[in-house]
């Protein structure tokens, strides 16, 4: 009789948490989806690796994904281009295509032809995009990306930042693929917008 009595409490106590909590589970789930799609982009004019401009409007066309990182990142960067240099590739053996835009958070030292060089080690043909620091903080804030310089003891730094590869239809904004997901789900976000 106790056993039974317990298990029709305990029963009774969950029902009432996943009444209570449900609500609010799903209204802050909207709200950050809400908040993360309300980024987008501003107006800017940058150079490309290859000394060409590059404005809003060239996020423009059919699927766009944009990756803020930098060259000397030690391993969420190489490794999200790496999985993006894959997806990239599955996707082409069935005639689908993304263009992948990399924007470096670190434009001090990371030039153009220092971009080029980077981008180079991948298959696809990844754009890289550098510029005047102001111009590309206002940039990636834009699209909600946080960065921060780590000094360390000896005075070289890394830099902190999200990691994202954001998703543009026609310059807006319609998915992200988390460092998180694989091949396998990333290919599955891409295609849920081609």
């Amino acid at each position: 009789m106790k056993i039974k009595t317990s298990v029709i409490v305990i029963a009774g106590c969950l029902g009432i948490f996943i009444f209570v909590m449900l609500p609010i589970f799903l209204s802050v789930q909207g709200k950050k989806d809400d908040y993360v799609a309300s980024f987008q982009g501003s107006q800017f004019s940058l150079k490309d690796m290859n000394n060409n401009v590059i404005t809003e409007k060239s996020f423009k066309g059919p699927l766009t994904a944009i990756f803020f990182g930098f060259t000397n990142c030690p391993d969420v960067c190489p490794m999200t281009l790496n999985k993006m240099d894959i997806v990239l590739d599955k996707l082409k053996k069935e005639n689908k295509s993304v263009k992948l835009f990399f924007v470096s958070v670190d434009p001090e030292r990371d030039t153009p032809e220092v971009i080029k060089d980077y981008l180079g080690t991948f298959e696809n043909k990844f754009i890289g995009i550098t510029g005047e620091k102001e111009k590309i903080f206002l940039l990636y804030k834009s699209w909600g990306i946080m960065s921060q310089k780590v000094f360390t003891e000896n005075g070289e730094y890394n830099i902190d930042h999200s990691s994202p590869v954001i998703l543009l239809k026609d310059g807006k904004y319609v998915a992200r693929i988390s460092p998180r997901d694989d091949i396998k789900r990333s290919i599955k976000i891409i295609k849920k917008h081609l």
